[in-house]
């Protein structure tokens, strides 16, 4: 073979090889994050001394929830609560009895998230449970922690400069109220296992979507405070609004909810029975005609506000199908109209009360 030649399909070798080596884009298939662009990884900032989230007092329905009463051995709840024997977890059990083991379900769950995100923060650190249920009266007369639903937290290494950032983590780990109480330890709540909102799990399932000032599409399970979502006005007219907070955010319950399909446009929306959603009689579209109802009560023929591709207000639709179904996640935001469009559909952000201005003063 001449040698002229040899090289040339030496160099033609090589010009394959590298050509495999080249990056080239593809588009997987599979479980992922739905329409839209790919949501950039949110900066976690910590929490400042004496601030706490969600900004209302711990013992409101935005947070905790009010106390169900102080549990002793001798009561009937004490079953309900269960000790937390993870070995990722520094318990500091002063008094030696076990007593800071001890949760509520709800309580334990979220304890064990953080752990993990407290490890992946700072490798080498565990989360620290100094003050778990308290069975000697060392709170104040209505503290969670009577009920096993709080908890108070260090790293293990004591570290300070740390907690604001161990603050933020337990806010995104799912704690319904964390305050950054004292330079020596952050303290977390949740709702009772037995409260209405644990119950429902709060109005919309993961797999609902809304729609973010800029047009992006986004998984309810992927909505954060300090997001801009799509609403209405009193007129009806389609403007964005700021999430406030998450009065409930559960990604793993499974729970019923109902099922609103319109027929013209041809809409879909799930929610939890006793969630607020706007409802007419009959087909106009002026506003005040609409009026708060629990999805348990929308019947076919009724008509809901629905949001048409690329229109800038809101028209009515018929109620084609009414039913219940399963479904995974349970999300409850809160934003500043106290509305949002989810699915394209309007919806209120509360449950339970039905006179939805009452719920929003």
């Amino acid at each position: 073979m001449q040698p002229g030649l040899e090289l040339a399909r030496f160099a033609l070798l090589c010009l394959c090889c590298s050509c495999l080596l080249v990056p080239v884009p593809v588009q997987g298939c599979g479980p992922g994050r739905g329409y839209g662009r790919r949501r950039a990884s949110r900066k976690l900032t910590p929490l400042l001394y004496k601030q706490f989230i969600p900004n209302v007092a711990e013992k409101t329905l935005g947070a905790s929830g009010r106390s169900e009463g102080k549990i002793n051995h001798n009561s009937e709840k004490f079953k309900e609560l269960t000790p937390n024997y993870n070995p990722d977890i520094i318990f500091k059990d002063e008094e030696d009895t076990g007593a800071d083991r001890l949760m509520t379900q709800r309580c334990k769950d979220k304890v064990n998230s953080l752990a993990i995100s407290v490890m992946n923060q700072w490798p080498g650190v565990k989360l620290r449970v100094t003050e778990g249920w308290d069975e000697d009266g060392h709170h104040s007369k209505e503290s969670l922690h009577y009920e096993g639903r709080a908890v108070d937290i260090t790293t293990s290494d004591r570290d300070r400069t740390k907690y604001g950032m161990l603050a933020r983590l337990a806010v995104e780990a799912g704690f319904d109220w964390v305050y950054y109480e004292s330079k020596a330890h952050i303290h977390c709540s949740v709702k009772s296992d037995n409260s209405m909102a644990t119950k429902t799990g709060g109005c919309f399932p993961s797999e609902a979507t809304v729609t973010l000032e800029d047009g992006q599409s986004l998984a309810m399970s992927e909505l954060s405070p300090g997001d801009r979502v799509l609403t209405a006005d009193a007129a009806g007219r389609v403007v964005p609004s700021q999430v406030l907070l998450l009065l409930d955010k559960e990604g793993e319950m499974r729970i019923s909810f109902t099922v609103l399909e319109t027929e013209d446009p041809r809409r879909h929306l799930e929610l939890t029975a006793a969630h607020l959603i706007f409802v007419s009689d009959n087909n106009t579209d002026r506003m005040e005609a609409f009026q708060p109802m629990f999805a348990s009560r929308v019947r076919i023929g009724h008509f809901v506000l629905v949001k048409e591709v690329g229109s800038s207000r809101l028209r009515s639709s018929r109620i084609k199908a009414v039913y219940v179904k399963e479904a995974v996640g349970a999300y409850a935001p809160l934003t500043s109209h106290g509305t949002l469009l989810v699915n394209n559909v309007l919806a209120s952000c509360y449950a339970v009360i039905q006179k939805h201005h009452w719920a929003h003063l």
